[in-house]
């Protein structure tokens, strides 16, 4: 799907609310990133909400006489869900007419009558409490950065790091909807099964090798009836948004688990995400063409490649890791950042794997969640995971204060953030994707 830049990318149009005017805020004008939220310690119904600056405005709260059009009723209705799947069953057309009005009200030419009556539905965002955007009924995880799959591979077959079908197909795995938790949650080391002694059985004890996976999840808008694929050159209208999302992978559990199916308990106890939900209409400046496959690289297969895909299905946002140890945290240091890579970097691009995943007729839904998978670059800095970083663990992460890291110990603090910066446009975070490690 081509970018449509309009009015809402302009740089030059600013709000009435300060705090969304200022340099390096995540949620300026131009953003307007949705998500559900209540007054911290009350007991409000949850609805949706728009991030703009350091506030969240209830939108559902501002379907007054005078605020939305008739044409939007339906959309603004959607809003006093406690979920934003209703939002996300209406299309594209209503999430791109809720932006455009949403900018109209909150720009600094917007009348005193506008201002005075939607300042009032301002929650200060310390005050709000951040829930899970939508009701996850389906999670869908892959494994699209072609760097992080060869740089896992060689760890375990150093002759032959990429199966045969991976420059194919957009691989995947069915994770765990029921333990997506969102941003703030405290993490359990999990236990399982591992196998340290190749020449001993396995023991059942808690994770040594606890690791956090950076990634980009996506949710699905508009799905489809069992039995009818998506077109790629629809797919980019089926997706809402984008978040921030953490895999969090006990490292010693899979390598004893994941043959001959893949991951299972090494992934199903805690997947985090961020809050907000950017939508691609917000990030259309940023988008770029699809990654450049070398030419003895096989070209997609035609139900997987587009024109359109092609030159616009990347994206050029940097996401970053930090890492806050409990150490840090009592002599009151801030996070150290140990990674930063960028998502045009993966392989496979976002309309492919939605593609890809309905090409047998399964049925997506609204709210389903879709996860590119760990983000890695070429470069040993842009690594999206402790596995890779510290290469199983044989080279650890030497901190500032002399601390090291192989893989991630109880109290530490895993902070993901991702923003899109462009000459020409206001800058469009994803906020922050937390969680801290605690004893299983």
């Amino acid at each position: 799907m081509k970018p449509i830049l309009d009015h809402t990318h302009d740089l030059k149009i600013k709000s009435w609310l300060d705090s969304a005017n200022l340099p390096g805020t995540d949620f300026s004008l131009q953003n307007l990133p949705f998500g559900i939220f209540r007054r911290r310690n009350s007991r409000e119904t949850p609805r949706v909400g728009v991030a703009i600056g350091d506030s969240v405005l209830d939108v559902s709260a501002c379907a007054v006489p005078g605020l939305f059009p008739s044409e939007l009723e339906q959309a603004a209705k959607s809003c006093s869900s406690p979920t934003l799947n209703a939002l996300m069953a209406l299309g594209r057309p209503h999430w791109t007419g809720l932006r455009h009005q949403l900018h109209s009200l909150l720009r600094s030419d917007a009348s005193k009558k506008i201002r005075s009556s939607v300042s009032a539905f301002l929650v200060p965002r310390a005050e709000a409490e951040l829930l899970l955007p939508a009701g996850i009924g389906d999670y869908t995880d892959f494994y699209a950065s072609i760097f992080h799959a060869t740089n896992v591979g060689a760890m375990f077959r150093p002759d032959n790091p990429l199966l045969p079908n991976y420059k194919y197909v957009p691989i995947g795995y069915h994770g765990r909807a029921s333990s997506i938790v969102p941003s703030g949650t405290a993490i359990h080391r999990p236990a399982g099964q591992i196998r340290p002694d190749a020449n001993a059985p396995p023991q059942f004890t808690a994770s040594r090798q606890l690791d956090y996976e950076l990634e980009v999840g996506f949710f699905v808008g508009s799905g489809n009836p069992q039995g009818q694929a998506i077109d790629i050159a629809e797919a980019g209208s089926r997706i809402f948004g984008l978040c921030l999302l953490n895999d969090w992978s006990a490292r010693d559990i899979q390598s004893w688990e994941y043959q001959p199916l893949g991951p299972f308990l090494s992934k199903s106890f805690a997947t985090t995400i961020s809050p907000w939900i950017v939508t691609l209409d917000a990030l259309a400046p940023f988008r770029t063409g699809a990654f450049a496959r070398p030419e003895s690289d096989p070209k997609p297969l035609p139900y997987l490649f587009s024109v359109d895909d092609q030159q616009y299905g990347g994206l050029d946002a940097t996401l970053e890791v930090f890492l806050r140890t409990t150490r840090m945290r009592a002599e009151n240091r801030e996070a150290v950042r140990i990674s930063r890579g960028n998502f045009r970097d993966m392989y496979w691009t976002i309309a492919q794997m939605l593609t890809h995943h309905a090409s047998n007729g399964c049925n997506l839904r609204p709210g389903d969640l879709l996860a590119s998978g760990t983000i890695s670059g070429n470069s040993k800095e842009s690594r999206g995971c402790l596995l890779e970083l510290t290469k199983r663990g044989t080279e650890p992460v030497v901190l500032p204060d002399g601390e090291e890291r192989r893989f991630l110990h109880d109290g530490d603090e895993v902070i993901l953030r991702g923003y899109c910066e462009r000459d020409g446009y206001a800058r469009i975070g994803f906020g922050a994707c937390t969680g801290t490690v605690g004893a299983s």
